[in-house]
């Protein structure tokens, strides 16, 4: 039998001396209670209480035990109370971890913002590292991953944060060069500047949506800055998100390709861990990051960062 169990039917049978008041207190009934002393003396092999028909009173050994098992069971519930505080207040440390390329845009001031906003959460932020099974940050210690991707994963909590759009992008002397791309498929007789994990590219949305394997790879990275400054300096077509590229959009660097097509977004989704209570400071975290985006929209290229005839 549970021994904070008897230990709670004998700690309230010391204090008030009677079966019958203890198990009143405790919403039992005194046979019960009476058990309960009776297997806890079991469990320790000593006696605990002297009966008598007209009173209930402790031995020697009793009075020690029940200043014991007072001081254990107010120790628990002073515990159990502080862990629920810390669970339900915005404090303590939370782990988030993110891809390279989301990481080291606004995602970066989003969260230096939030860790500003909270000083009483220490936030552990680190990129990359993140594993196509989407419960394995759970294992790296970390409380909350931030994936690119759709997800489907019952086994984890999935909050939708914000949508990234991207761009088709090159710059003006590989367009003044090459010619204009009128065309998704106009594209295999154009030099591509490739993610490495996605050498397919999809136009349109929806049902209308289309796929384009890209076959002329003239370039390759894993990482969208490095394809950002391939594009610049002239290598070719790039598949790039707009927070990114804007400033370059914006300085003339680089112009937006088939302006008439569109390129699907990508999901920014927050992944926490399973059970039905979320702890105060993910769920605040979560909140705050889905307001930042919300007052900080990403940028819309403008009609001007398509080549001349669009």
């Amino acid at each position: 039998m549970d021994r904070m169990l008897l230990m709670r039917s004998f700690v309230a049978v010391a204090q008030v001396g009677s079966f019958s008041q203890a198990a009143r207190n405790l919403s039992s009934s005194g046979s019960l209670v009476s058990r309960h002393v009776a297997e806890l003396e079991r469990q320790i092999g000593v006696r605990l209480v002297n009966r008598t028909a007209r009173s209930v009173s402790l031995t020697e050994t009793g009075l020690r035990y029940a200043g014991f098992a007072t001081r254990i069971l107010k120790e628990i519930e002073a515990e159990d109370a502080d862990i629920a505080g810390i669970h339900d207040r915005a404090e303590g440390h939370l782990g988030v971890v993110a891809p390279k390329w989301i990481g080291s845009l606004d995602l970066g001031d989003a969260i230096a913002a939030f860790s500003a906003a909270h000083p009483r959460i220490s936030v552990r932020f680190e990129l990359g590292g993140l594993s196509d099974r989407t419960y394995d940050f759970l294992d790296g210690g970390f409380d909350v991953a931030l994936h690119t991707r759709d997800l489907r994963d019952s086994s984890v909590h999935l909050k939708k944060i914000t949508s990234l759009p991207f761009a088709l992008c090159a710059s003006p002397e590989y367009l003044g060069a090459r010619g204009v791309v009128a065309h998704p498929n106009d594209l295999a007789s154009h030099d591509c500047l490739v993610h490495s994990n996605e050498p397919v590219w999809r136009f349109g949305r929806g049902h209308t949506s289309t796929l384009h394997k890209i076959r002329n790879v003239a370039y390759t990275s894993n990482s969208y800055l490095a394809l950002q400054k391939a594009a610049v300096h002239g290598r070719g077509v790039a598949l790039l998100p707009v927070r990114s590229a804007h400033e370059d959009l914006l300085a003339g660097r680089l112009r937006i390709v088939l302006p008439g097509h569109a390129v699907p977004e990508r999901p920014l989704y927050a992944v926490y861990g399973p059970g039905r209570l979320t702890p105060r400071k993910i769920s605040v975290f979560l909140d705050f990051l889905a307001r930042w985006y919300k007052e900080h929209p990403a940028p819309v290229p403008a009609a001007e960062d398509a080549p001349p005839g669009f």
